[in-house]
Protein backbone atom coordinates (compact mmCIF):
# COMPACT_ATOMS: atom_id res chain seq x y z
CA UNK A 1 0.00 0.00 0.00
CA UNK A 2 1.52 3.22 -0.84
CA UNK A 3 1.53 6.33 -3.49
CA UNK A 4 2.51 5.78 -7.24
CA UNK A 5 6.26 5.89 -6.80
CA UNK A 6 6.77 8.92 -8.99
CA UNK A 7 5.85 10.99 -6.36
CA UNK A 8 7.74 9.24 -3.73
CA UNK A 9 10.96 9.99 -6.03
CA UNK A 10 9.72 13.88 -6.99
CA UNK A 11 9.39 14.90 -3.63
CA UNK A 12 11.66 12.98 -1.79
CA UNK A 13 13.45 16.04 -0.75
CA UNK A 14 10.56 17.58 0.76
CA UNK A 15 9.79 18.33 4.01
CA UNK A 16 6.03 20.34 3.17
CA UNK A 17 4.16 18.37 0.14
CA UNK A 18 1.78 21.39 -0.75
CA UNK A 19 2.99 24.76 -2.00
CA UNK A 20 3.80 26.78 1.88
CA UNK A 21 6.92 27.45 2.75
CA UNK A 22 8.26 26.89 6.62
CA UNK A 23 7.26 30.29 7.22
CA UNK A 24 3.56 30.13 5.77
CA UNK A 25 2.89 27.04 7.60
CA UNK A 26 4.08 28.98 11.31
CA UNK A 27 1.79 31.52 10.35
CA UNK A 28 -1.14 29.37 9.87
CA UNK A 29 -0.22 27.86 13.07
CA UNK A 30 -0.55 30.86 14.67
CA UNK A 31 -3.33 32.07 13.39
CA UNK A 32 -5.10 28.95 14.51
CA UNK A 33 -3.98 30.43 18.32
CA UNK A 34 -2.99 27.42 19.40
CA UNK A 35 -3.48 26.08 23.28
CA UNK A 36 -0.72 23.56 24.73
CA UNK A 37 -2.06 19.92 24.32
CA UNK A 38 -4.71 21.01 21.33
CA UNK A 39 -5.29 17.23 19.62
CA UNK A 40 -3.93 17.69 15.61
CA UNK A 41 -5.14 14.94 13.28
CA UNK A 42 -3.88 15.60 10.02
CA UNK A 43 -5.03 13.23 6.90
CA UNK A 44 -2.44 13.11 4.16
CA UNK A 45 0.24 14.25 6.65
CA UNK A 46 2.97 13.65 3.94
CA UNK A 47 6.38 13.88 5.75
CA UNK A 48 4.31 15.50 9.07
CA UNK A 49 5.99 18.86 8.85
CA UNK A 50 2.73 20.67 10.41
CA UNK A 51 2.08 18.41 12.73
CA UNK A 52 6.01 18.20 14.39
CA UNK A 53 6.59 21.46 14.09
CA UNK A 54 3.14 22.95 15.82
CA UNK A 55 4.35 20.19 18.60
CA UNK A 56 7.24 21.96 18.68
CA UNK A 57 6.32 25.83 18.86
CA UNK A 58 2.55 25.42 20.43
CA UNK A 59 2.85 22.46 22.35
CA UNK A 60 -0.14 20.49 20.54
CA UNK A 61 -0.74 16.28 20.47
CA UNK A 62 -0.81 15.18 16.91
CA UNK A 63 -1.86 12.22 14.56
CA UNK A 64 -0.68 11.90 10.91
CA UNK A 65 -1.90 9.52 8.58
CA UNK A 66 -0.68 9.11 4.62
CA UNK A 67 -0.58 6.39 2.34
CA UNK A 68 3.53 6.84 1.48
CA UNK A 69 5.81 5.02 3.61
CA UNK A 70 8.54 7.12 2.72
CA UNK A 71 6.70 10.15 4.10
CA UNK A 72 5.38 8.11 7.10
CA UNK A 73 9.33 7.10 7.77
CA UNK A 74 10.32 10.59 7.13
CA UNK A 75 8.09 12.04 9.59
CA UNK A 76 9.11 9.48 12.44
CA UNK A 77 12.51 11.15 11.86
CA UNK A 78 11.62 14.69 11.82
CA UNK A 79 9.61 13.82 14.71
CA UNK A 80 12.63 12.63 16.56
CA UNK A 81 14.75 15.58 15.20
CA UNK A 82 12.82 18.03 17.00
CA UNK A 83 12.12 16.32 20.31
CA UNK A 84 8.03 15.95 20.20
CA UNK A 85 8.13 12.08 19.24
CA UNK A 86 6.40 11.58 22.43
CA UNK A 87 3.86 14.13 21.29
CA UNK A 88 2.76 13.08 17.47
CA UNK A 89 2.45 9.50 16.20
CA UNK A 90 2.25 8.66 13.01
CA UNK A 91 0.45 6.20 10.91
CA UNK A 92 1.20 4.58 7.24
CA UNK A 93 -2.05 3.52 5.80
CA UNK A 94 -5.05 5.30 3.73
CA UNK A 95 -6.44 8.07 4.87
CA UNK A 96 -10.04 7.56 3.12
CA UNK A 97 -12.62 7.02 5.94
CA UNK A 98 -10.37 7.13 8.55
CA UNK A 99 -11.70 8.13 12.00
CA UNK A 100 -9.97 9.17 15.20
CA UNK A 101 -10.50 7.10 18.61
CA UNK A 102 -10.70 10.35 20.41
CA UNK A 103 -11.92 14.08 18.94
CA UNK A 104 -9.90 15.93 18.29
CA UNK A 105 -9.15 19.78 18.72
CA UNK A 106 -8.25 20.45 15.46
CA UNK A 107 -9.03 18.41 11.78
CA UNK A 108 -6.95 18.72 9.04
CA UNK A 109 -6.75 17.58 5.28
CA UNK A 110 -4.42 19.91 3.55
CA UNK A 111 -4.02 19.44 -0.28
CA UNK A 112 -5.68 15.84 -0.74
CA UNK A 113 -9.28 15.99 -0.30
CA UNK A 114 -9.67 13.23 -3.00
CA UNK A 115 -9.79 11.41 0.69
CA UNK A 116 -13.26 12.23 0.61
CA UNK A 117 -13.95 12.52 -2.67
CA UNK A 118 -14.03 16.38 -2.96
CA UNK A 119 -13.80 18.91 -0.61
CA UNK A 120 -17.40 18.49 0.98
CA UNK A 121 -16.97 14.73 1.02
CA UNK A 122 -13.62 15.39 3.44
CA UNK A 123 -14.72 17.87 5.36
CA UNK A 124 -17.88 15.69 6.27
CA UNK A 125 -15.34 12.74 6.72
CA UNK A 126 -12.83 15.22 9.00
CA UNK A 127 -16.24 16.55 10.85
CA UNK A 128 -16.14 12.89 12.14
CA UNK A 129 -13.23 13.12 14.37
CA UNK A 130 -13.89 16.56 15.38
CA UNK A 131 -15.28 18.00 18.69
CA UNK A 132 -17.77 20.45 18.98
CA UNK A 133 -16.43 24.09 17.93
CA UNK A 134 -13.50 22.49 16.66
CA UNK A 135 -11.28 23.51 13.90
CA UNK A 136 -11.53 21.90 10.23
CA UNK A 137 -8.58 22.97 7.74
CA UNK A 138 -8.82 22.48 3.81
CA UNK A 139 -6.15 22.77 1.77
CA UNK A 140 -7.19 23.48 -1.58
CA UNK A 141 -6.22 25.02 -5.33
CA UNK A 142 -8.44 27.78 -6.60
CA UNK A 143 -8.18 29.71 -9.64
CA UNK A 144 -5.77 32.72 -9.19
CA UNK A 145 -6.69 33.78 -12.99
CA UNK A 146 -9.77 32.24 -14.42
CA UNK A 147 -8.54 29.83 -17.45
CA UNK A 148 -9.05 31.00 -20.94
CA UNK A 149 -9.22 27.40 -22.40
CA UNK A 150 -9.61 23.82 -21.45
CA UNK A 151 -6.49 23.18 -22.75
CA UNK A 152 -4.80 26.00 -20.26
CA UNK A 153 -6.45 24.27 -17.45
CA UNK A 154 -4.90 21.17 -18.19
CA UNK A 155 -1.92 22.72 -18.69
CA UNK A 156 -2.35 23.76 -14.78
CA UNK A 157 -3.02 19.25 -14.60
CA UNK A 158 -6.54 19.97 -13.56
CA UNK A 159 -8.74 18.29 -16.01
CA UNK A 160 -11.10 20.98 -16.99
CA UNK A 161 -11.59 24.49 -15.87
CA UNK A 162 -14.52 23.08 -13.99
CA UNK A 163 -12.71 21.15 -11.11
CA UNK A 164 -11.67 24.56 -9.21
CA UNK A 165 -13.64 27.68 -8.52
CA UNK A 166 -12.26 31.31 -7.85
CA UNK A 167 -11.38 32.03 -4.24
CA UNK A 168 -15.16 34.06 -3.66
CA UNK A 169 -16.59 31.43 -5.18
CA UNK A 170 -14.75 28.54 -3.22
CA UNK A 171 -14.90 30.82 0.00
CA UNK A 172 -19.14 31.06 -0.73
CA UNK A 173 -19.03 26.86 -1.32
CA UNK A 174 -18.06 26.71 2.71
CA UNK A 175 -21.27 28.91 3.73
CA UNK A 176 -23.31 26.90 1.51
CA UNK A 177 -22.35 23.38 3.44
CA UNK A 178 -22.95 25.11 7.04
CA UNK A 179 -19.54 26.44 7.51
CA UNK A 180 -17.77 29.59 8.67
CA UNK A 181 -14.17 30.80 7.55
CA UNK A 182 -12.43 31.65 10.12
CA UNK A 183 -8.62 32.19 8.46
CA UNK A 184 -6.93 31.55 5.69
CA UNK A 185 -3.43 31.49 4.40
CA UNK A 186 -2.44 31.39 0.95
CA UNK A 187 0.24 30.24 -1.41
CA UNK A 188 2.07 33.01 -3.11
CA UNK A 189 4.29 32.48 -6.63
CA UNK A 190 7.47 32.14 -4.38
CA UNK A 191 6.11 29.21 -2.06
CA UNK A 192 4.61 28.00 -5.41
CA UNK A 193 8.09 28.30 -6.66
CA UNK A 194 9.54 26.32 -3.37
CA UNK A 195 7.27 23.36 -3.79
CA UNK A 196 7.89 22.77 -7.73
CA UNK A 197 11.22 24.10 -8.26
CA UNK A 198 12.66 21.70 -5.55
CA UNK A 199 11.30 18.63 -7.54
CA UNK A 200 13.61 19.76 -10.10
CA UNK A 201 16.82 19.47 -8.59
CA UNK A 202 15.39 16.31 -6.94
CA UNK A 203 14.72 14.57 -10.04
CA UNK A 204 18.03 15.62 -11.54
CA UNK A 205 20.15 13.82 -8.73
CA UNK A 206 17.69 10.77 -8.73
CA UNK A 207 18.76 10.19 -12.94
CA UNK A 208 22.32 10.81 -12.13
CA UNK A 209 21.76 7.41 -9.43
CA UNK A 210 20.02 5.59 -10.92
CA UNK A 211 20.44 5.75 -14.73
CA UNK A 212 19.16 2.27 -15.35
CA UNK A 213 16.30 2.28 -13.23
CA UNK A 214 12.49 1.23 -15.06
CA UNK A 215 11.09 5.44 -13.73
CA UNK A 216 13.96 6.70 -15.65
CA UNK A 217 12.42 7.66 -19.11
CA UNK A 218 9.42 9.13 -17.48
CA UNK A 219 11.62 10.72 -14.32
CA UNK A 220 13.67 12.43 -17.54
CA UNK A 221 10.80 13.46 -19.47
CA UNK A 222 8.76 15.33 -16.81
CA UNK A 223 12.34 16.58 -15.66
CA UNK A 224 12.35 17.90 -19.35
CA UNK A 225 9.01 19.51 -19.17
CA UNK A 226 8.04 20.33 -15.94
CA UNK A 227 10.27 23.76 -15.22
CA UNK A 228 8.39 25.47 -18.91
CA UNK A 229 4.70 23.82 -17.84
CA UNK A 230 5.00 25.42 -14.55
CA UNK A 231 6.28 28.91 -15.37
CA UNK A 232 3.49 29.06 -18.42
CA UNK A 233 0.34 27.52 -16.56
CA UNK A 234 0.29 26.73 -12.71
CA UNK A 235 2.26 29.87 -11.74
CA UNK A 236 0.28 31.84 -13.81
CA UNK A 237 -3.20 30.78 -13.11
CA UNK A 238 -3.25 28.70 -10.36
CA UNK A 239 -3.71 29.51 -6.74
CA UNK A 240 -3.25 27.35 -3.30
CA UNK A 241 -4.49 27.63 0.42
CA UNK A 242 -5.56 26.45 3.89
CA UNK A 243 -8.81 27.55 4.58
CA UNK A 244 -9.92 27.34 8.68
CA UNK A 245 -13.46 26.40 8.72
CA UNK A 246 -16.55 25.91 11.93
CA UNK A 247 -19.36 24.96 11.40
CA UNK A 248 -22.25 27.05 12.13
CA UNK A 249 -24.28 26.40 14.83
CA UNK A 250 -21.67 25.58 17.63
CA UNK A 251 -21.04 28.94 18.77
CA UNK A 252 -21.11 28.75 22.78
CA UNK A 253 -19.23 24.99 22.39
CA UNK A 254 -16.21 24.94 23.87
CA UNK A 255 -13.57 26.21 22.47
CA UNK A 256 -9.85 25.18 21.86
Amino acid sequence: MDIPRIFNITESAHRIHNPFTPEKLATLGTALRLERGSRVLDLGCGSGEMLCTWARDHGIIGTGVDLSLLFIEQAKLRAEELGVANQVKFIHGDATGYVADEKVDVAACVGATWIGGGVAGTIELLAQSLRPGGIILIGEPYWGKLPPTEDVAKGCLANSISDFLMLPGLLASFGRIGYDVVEMVLADEDSWDRYEAAKWLTMRRWLEANPEDELAKDVRAQLTLEPVRYATYTREYLGWGVFALMKRGDEGKTHA
